[in-house]
């Protein structure tokens, strides 16, 4: 099935991700000085933001699971779900290494320079993000009708983090994270196309 590979990419995150925030300390200890981003870094907020962002992936991905009993979308449910909660886990572990709060004053994105946009509107913090209404309204779909939908929502939910993971490729200055921004980039730009692929075979695109 199509998301084998995906699901085999997940397991190689999880690897990944065991070792990740050693290897970044190793990365600072064996620098001339400790370079430790500031609380209003890109760093920082791309890992606040990131993990809010990753948790709702996580939230959705659980939902059609229980929704549907197509193996392929709970496949690839499954497989989002835990690469994204395992990078979220590497984000908040970086806070914490860094001596950081998870929660910042400034609105969501201000460390790409769109604090001022609108967010927070039902739900919704950040590009790509499902308002509580979508989401209590996959809640209540099963079969093709919660697959589409879910489709729909996961689209939209990848292109904000890519649109996000970009930003941090250009602004963060840790190369683990950087590293790890490029990685969702890649792997998201893939489920991105198979998701389009999924759409289409159920007389659905992308919203």
């Amino acid at each position: 099935m199509r998301h084998i590979g995906l699901i085999a990419g997940a397991a190689a995150a999880a690897l990944v991700a065991a070792g990740a925030i050693t290897y970044a300390v190793a990365e600072e200890e064996g620098a001339a000085a400790p370079r430790t981003p500031g609380t209003e870094s890109a760093d920082a907020g791309f890992a606040r933001d990131m993990a809010v962002h990753h948790q709702q992936a996580v939230e959705m991905s659980y939902i059609v699971r229980d929704r549907t009993k197509d193996a392929e979308v709970r496949g690839l449910a499954y497989d989002i779900a835990q690469t994204q909660a395992n990078q979220r886990g590497m984000l908040l572990g970086w806070l914490d290494l860094w001596e950081l709060p998870k929660v910042s004053s400034e609105p969501p994105m201000t460390w790409m320079g769109m604090g001022g946009s609108a967010a927070g509107k039902d739900g919704a913090l950040m590009p790509g993000m499902a308002t509580n209404t979508e989401l209590r309204r996959l809640q209540g779909l099963s079969g093709r009708e919660a697959e589409v939908f879910w489709l729909q929502l996961m689209t939209d939910h990848h292109k904000g983090g890519v649109h996000m993971a970009k930003g941090c490729v250009q602004r963060c200055t840790v190369g683990a994270e950087k590293r790890l921004a490029r990685g969702m980039v890649e792997s998201q730009e893939s489920e991105l196309r198979l998701m389009g692929e999924m759409l289409k075979e159920r007389g659905a695109a992308p919203r």
